[in-house]
């Protein structure tokens, strides 16, 4: 008898400790830095990856910077060799808190939030506060942002020869269900 209650105990643990982390491991990632009249320049990266602790709200997501897909193979190629040294710093990573964040206020309207946290990209931490929506959705918690970054922020370099026909400041959004 003792046993069985031990190992319903052990399920309920488990099963209440599954239901504090919600995690995306297909969340979409994607930036433009381009200027008007040239050649665009934009990527996506579809392998982001979010966990959030629904109990405090803290949230972190990583992406492999050479998951990132460039219309142009020599645009990628040049992203991660020359920009990103992605093979120094093959990720980006973002650890944060919702502010006043509850899982029971959530439905499926839009509901707004500040995120705040630090992001470290190319071996570079800043300080960022951002506002991002949350819904509730079937397969779970949808999280949107949009925010711009600066390149100077991580001292990623760009050549003087293209430094006209690439943005500084970089928009960049994330998208995932987290579950």
């Amino acid at each position: 008898m003792k046993k069985i209650t031990l190992i319903a105990l052990i399920l309920i643990a488990i099963a209440t400790t599954a239901q504090e982390k919600m995690v995306s491991h297909i969340g979409i990632t994607n930036f433009e830095a381009s200027i008007p009249l040239f050649e665009e320049v934009k990527a996506i990266n579809e392998k982001t990856t979010c966990i959030l602790i629904t109990k405090t709200g803290e949230i972190t997501c990583w992406i492999n910077i050479k998951d990132f897909q460039f219309k142009r193979d020599l645009m990628q190629d040049h992203f991660n060799r020359n920009y990103m040294e992605s093979n120094r710093f093959p990720k980006a990573i973002f650890k944060g808190k919702i502010e006043k964040f509850n899982l029971k206020n959530l439905s499926s309207e839009l509901n707004q939030y500040q995120i705040s946290g630090k992001i470290t990209i190319k071996g570079r931490t800043k300080r960022i506060t951002i506002k991002g929506t949350l819904k509730k959705v079937d397969a779970g918690i949808e999280l949107y942002s949009a925010f711009p970054l600066n390149t100077d922020d991580f001292r990623i370099e760009i050549p003087f020869i293209v430094r006209s026909k690439i943005s500084k400041n970089v928009n960049t959004q994330i998208l995932c269900v987290l579950r």
